[in-house]
């Protein structure tokens, strides 16, 4: 029996983890809004160009562990773990950003 790669393991796991923390304890809004799916689609498609380029089987510049994950390649050449791993990071950045901003806000309209 194979194990269950670990990329996609801590892929799946960073997509929970950042899920969880936006919809159970920071509650940001963020997915409810439209200038969040318009950044994610921005991210996307410029993952796409510079991920397709970077993992491209005809000349990888980064190369992935066969064991490591699925091997499940879209578009082009790319690992599809790459999606739900840069969504993740992506995503809790703006959650951050966005709970930082609102907590200063107030202290930079009093200035």
């Amino acid at each position: 029996m194979r194990a269950v790669p670990e990329y996609t393991v801590l892929t799946a796991l960073a997509i929970v983890v950042v899920a969880a923390i936006e919809l159970v304890w920071l509650r940001t809004g963020v997915f409810r809004t439209a200038q969040y799916w318009l950044a994610i689609a921005i991210v996307v498609g410029f993952q796409v160009l510079v991920d397709g380029w970077l993992t491209k089987l005809s000349a990888p510049i980064v190369l992935y562990h066969p064991g490591a994950y699925l091997g499940v390649r879209f578009p082009w050449d790319i690992p599809i773990e790459d999606f739900g791993f840069g969504w993740a990071m992506v995503t809790l950045t703006i959650i951050i950003w966005v709970r930082l901003g609102r907590r200063t806000a107030p202290e930079r309209r009093d200035q």
